[in-house]
């Protein structure tokens, strides 16, 4: 039996993640998107509020909240801001892999300094020459005695000047391909690990992105996660999580670009009416109002299996292909029902638009959805 009503709590979850978003990252969004700096103040705040690090479950210091829960947190902060919100997902993308290949002696103890203040955590596997293509990662971790040495370079690391933990990807034996994937966790800035320069960015520009390079970086053997070999099973599960909770970022800005444009339209006369009186104005928001509900239903579809116990990459991937590609083509209308000022920084729907375009891009891009979703169709024939 299918209910798509949210519980109590999931409304009041919602109710405060909103308010956060409305009172606190709206109003500030623009100036930390035109300065490019990290919002440390209000991500602190959202963490105080319990609204970071979603994924970690209560018996380790964490909130507890279902996967379900965390799209509906994460809807409401990519509501206020796609950069602010950004570099709150990025902490769970981080923590997901400890959390499904770590052991409990792991999980407790790389958990438990970010319940107890506020830290940021950075997800280490795309390379300067390896971004869909996984796979191919060059950086390598290599057994050196009572410790493991991690060299090589990462590339477009989210919360990298700021985190004090890296979940690192690298191969034992490149020949082996993903066979030889393995993940560990590098605490702190050891010796040897070098934060290249921010990276100035087109969209989410208050969130730090950076390279990282590893010059012969000593790890403990009790870092890495699983066996060696693990690390691709790790990351797809990892993704599993992770894409749905992109698709509802995606969703949020969607959903607050339509209201701006609804707002606008009823505000804004032309031939003297509001345009929100017009045929034409009319058909793009109810087509951005379709898009949009279909999109937050396969977010919570993928969300829902997966608090099941029965994750699914192509539900996954639905979700994120789907939501990204929405995001991007309502985001590109409500500058279109703005007409000139849309196009104006003073106005928020072209920075919703600039925003838009990652959302394709990061977490595997939509094209690498579809070869995804494909296999997984032409598997069942």
């Amino acid at each position: 039996m299918m209910n798509f009503e949210l519980s109590t709590e999931q409304k009041e979850i919602r109710e405060l993640a909103m308010k956060f978003a409305k009172n606190e990252m709206m109003p500030k969004a623009g100036e930390y998107d035109e300065k490019a700096q990290m919002p440390m103040d209000i991500l602190t705040q959202a963490w105080e509020l319990g609204l970071v690090n979603t994924c970690i479950p209560a018996e380790y210091g964490g909130a507890g909240f279902s996967v379900v829960d965390s799209m509906i947190i994460t809807e409401a902060l990519a509501y206020g801001c796609l950069g602010m919100n950004t570099a709150i997902m990025a902490n769970d993308l981080a923590l997901l892999p400890i959390l499904l290949g770590g052991s409990e002696e792991q999980k407790k103890r790389f958990f438990k300094p970010f319940t107890e203040s506020y830290k940021l955590a950075a997800f280490c596997l795309t390379e300067p020459g390896n971004g869909s293509d996984a796979a191919g990662i060059k950086t390598t971790i290599k057994d050196a005695g009572d410790h493991y040495l991690v060299n090589g370079q990462k590339m477009w690391i989210t919360n990298a000047g700021y985190a004090d933990l890296f979940v690192v990807y690298g191969t034992f034996d490149t020949s082996l391909k993903h066979k030889g994937i393995s993940a560990i966790v590098i605490e702190g800035k050891p010796e040897g690990l070098e934060i290249g320069e921010k990276e100035d960015k087109m969209g989410h520009r208050c969130s730090d992105t950076r390279s990282v390079t590893f010059n012969n970086v000593k790890v403990p053997k009790e870092n890495l996660l699983g066996n060696l070999g693990d690390g691709w099973k790790i990351a797809m599960a990892t993704l599993n999580h992770s894409r749905p909770m992109v698709a509802a970022s995606a969703v949020g800005g969607a959903q607050c670009a339509l209201d701006h444009s609804v707002k606008y339209a009823l505000e804004r006369n032309q031939f003297g009416k509001p345009i929100a009186n017009h045929q034409a104005i009319q058909m793009i928001i109810a087509d951005m109002g379709i898009e949009i509900e279909a999109a937050r239903l396969l977010v919570h579809k993928a969300a829902w299996l997966i608090d099941q116990g029965k994750a699914s990459p192509e539900i996954a991937s639905y979700s994120k292909a789907k939501s990204a590609d929405m995001f991007m083509k309502v985001a590109t209308d409500a500058v279109q029902v703005f007409g000139g000022y849309g196009y104006s920084k003073e106005y928020p729907v072209e920075k919703l638009m600039r925003d838009a375009k990652l959302i394709q891009i990061y977490e595997g891009t939509s094209q690498i959805q579809r070869i995804v979703i494909a296999k997984e169709i032409f598997s069942r024939s």
